[in-house]
């Protein structure tokens, strides 16, 4: 072995106390201080004169080093030189590495404030676990939630609504991506960012979770072939809290948690002892997507229901406000909303959903009242207005649709979503489908995830093939415009959300081209993963989808109304009631019809008018006119269609 210096122990030594901390370091200045003071003192001793002793000497040394005022008061050459060393290096050593040490000591501590390490200090908050493509539009759903969260917050004994949201890295880019977002604005500072992942409970505790009045866990999308998938962190998630209320015995905080894989439900349940709502990501999207095959033109339904801005949204809200009523006189006392049923609860918990409920039910305490307006002040009585005429509809029955032909679907683009898609078409037994799933991604991986899944490609008469979309020779082989519906899906192998939506833009483009060619047009729907190219494709003829839009706002009125997920379960999956589309000409309408007018006569056939959707749009692009009011004079057009709730 070689023989350590003399010099490397001393720097090893001093390493070790320097990296220590701020501390540490200005007690190591303060021994270099004191030792050059004592070296400085000791030089003029032997000079006699002004000292006394030696301690007079090192103290006029200390004086020397830390103050450069002094040098002027010293006589002799000797003492002079002493004095001049003596205040270069009090500018070295105790001004520069003091100020130096102290400076960066500041900045460090600046950037942890900054990276939101410290616990908040909060109760009765919105905690939202993890940053996401769809983290700034439910930030944004919950701020404009205004008659919604306002009863919210006063059934939580709070007025101000607060809100903490754990990022991996909490940065000022964030809060400028908040300020970006339409809804949000200045707003944005009203947000408490925190650093930390939700599978750590430190983190969770920075949020103060367990003080929340609601918990919301978003999926995250994680790199395909991981093995802690966006389900399996959620899981994780819960068990902390879980554990964490256990350990100091107190009642755990009401969650939102989506997941990706609804099988899964039963280990959410396991793990989570709480009240807990559970939003299925892939499957909700999936029932959306299979709604709007099976009803052209339902997406615009989606964008003004299920996302924030101007439009109509579903309100749940208690019986209370109507007991006694029949559904037909709570009705005639909400003229700006929409009466669509009743949520009845279950004695053993939950709820049995009766849209469409027929209109002598009287209303009780314990239901809820589903109703669809532009804003939450209308769901209430308005004394103001006048009540408008009671009507009646009949018993519903189910409607039959006849035998349907089969439908040929093309699926171009691969995600995990497309497992729950196939399982969703399967879904539907009285439909027949053929669908060509179509991906660059090997036919094997795709057979083994849909396997894995459980879902049944003979059932949908699923073809898997191998091809490009993005190369026009592929695309053209295809022969999309043979199709019925021609599906765009936005994939989660491409690196974010902008890569993946570029994609699918560039592909729909192309798509148009070869369409254009062709007489027949099939319906064409897109979906998206970054709201921000939302207004990219403005003008464009497909229907689009931009999931993280729509599972933001599920995840946020969830969060402020936990009954609205059974509401919308009932909506968009298949049997029940839905929301379709009717040709004006099966109903003996007049030549001159109001809306109020339309309702009675769809009532008559047992179903609930919900608008119109015109073939020609306004000025803005618009279709659909959801909810207009009583007295619109409707003016049918050709190819006009009217929006009916109806048992299918």
């Amino acid at each position: 072995m070689l023989p350590f210096r003399v010099v490397d122990r001393l720097k090893f030594i001093l390493e070790r106390q320097l990296v220590k901390g701020a501390g540490f370091q200005l007690v190591v200045v303060g021994f270099f201080i004191g030792l050059i003071s004592l070296i400085g003192g000791l030089l003029v001793v032997p000079q006699g004169g002004e000292f006394d002793d030696p301690g007079s000497a090192v103290w006029w040394a200390f004086l020397r080093l830390t103050d450069p005022g002094y040098l002027g008061d010293d006589v002799g050459t000797w003492q002079r030189i002493v004095s001049t060393l003596l205040t270069v290096l009090g500018y070295v050593v105790f001004m520069g590495t003091l100020v130096a040490i102290l400076t960066r000591w500041l900045i460090a501590k600046m950037e942890e404030l900054e990276r939101g390490l410290t616990p908040v200090t909060l109760k009765n908050h919105f905690v939202v676990l993890g940053w996401s493509a769809q983290t700034p539009p439910l930030v944004s759903e919950l701020f404009s939630s205004t008659g919604r969260m306002q009863r919210f917050l006063e059934k939580h004994d709070t007025h101000k609504l607060r809100m903490v949201v754990l990022a991996q890295e909490a940065s000022a880019a964030q809060v400028h991506e908040l300020m970006s977002e339409p809804g949000v604005g200045r707003r944005a500072r009203e947000v408490i960012l925190r650093s930390g992942s939700a599978i750590q409970p430190e983190a969770l505790h920075r949020v103060a979770c367990l003080d929340a009045a609601a918990v919301i866990v978003p999926s995250h999308v994680h790199d395909v072939g991981s093995l802690v998938t966006s389900d399996v962190e959620s899981v994780k998630a819960l068990l902390s809290i879980a554990a964490q209320a256990r350990h100091l015995s107190v009642p755990l905080p009401f969650v939102v948690v989506e997941i990706q894989d609804m099988r899964k439900l039963s280990v959410i349940e396991r793990a989570y002892p709480g009240a807990v709502e559970v939003v299925a990501g892939d499957a909700t999207i999936s029932r959306l997507l299979v709604q709007n095959v099976l009803h052209p033109h339902l997406s615009e339904v989606y964008n003004e229901l299920l996302t924030a801005g101007d439009g109509n949204e579903i309100f749940v809200r208690g019986g209370e406000t109507a007991e006694g009523q029949t559904l037909a006189e709570l009705a005639a006392n909400r003229p700006k909303a929409i009466v669509l049923g009743l949520l009845h609860p279950r004695p053993e918990g939950g709820w049995d959903v009766n849209l469409l409920a027929p209109t002598d039910t009287i209303v009780r305490n314990e239901d809820r009242v589903v109703l669809m307006a532009r804003d939450y002040e209308h769901t209430g009585p308005d004394a103001k207005a006048e009540p408008m005429g009671v009507i009646e509809r009949v018993e519903a029955e189910p409607r039959s649709q006849g035998s349907r032909t089969r439908q040929r679907i093309l699926v171009l683009g691969w995600s995990r979503r497309v497992p729950s898609l196939v399982s969703e078409f399967g879904s539907y037994a009285g439909c027949r489908f053929e669908l060509d799933l179509v991906s660059v991604v090997p036919m094997e991986e795709r057979r083994r995830e849909i396997s894995r899944y459980g879902a049944d490609l003979l059932a949908v008469n699923g073809r898997l093939l191998e091809a490009d979309y993005m190369v026009e020779e592929d695309l053209r082989r295809l022969d999309p415009a043979s199709y019925d519906t021609v599906m765009l899906l936005s994939s989660d192998r491409v690196g974010s959300g902008e890569e993946a939506d570029a994609r699918a833009m560039v592909g729909y483009l192309q798509l148009e081209d070869l369409l254009a060619e062709s007489s027949r047009r099939p319906q064409v729907i897109m979906e998206l993963s970054d709201p921000d190219n939302r207004h990219l494709l403005y003008g464009n003829r497909s229907e689009m989808l931009i999931t993280p839009m729509v599972l933001s706002h599920v995840l946020a009125q969830v969060a402020l109304r936990r009954e609205l997920r059974v509401v919308l379960d009932e909506l968009f999956t298949v049997g029940g009631a839905e929301i379709q589309f009717r040709d004006p000409h099966d109903y003996p309408l007049p030549a001159s019809t109001d809306f109020q007018l339309l309702e009675k006569i769809v009532a008559d056939k047992g179903e609930i008018a919900l608008g119109l959707y015109r073939k020609v749009a306004d000025e803005r692009g618009r279709h659909l006119l959801l909810n207009p009011p009583r007295d619109h004079y409707l003016d049918l057009q050709s190819g006009d269609q009217l929006l009916v709730l109806s048992r299918n």
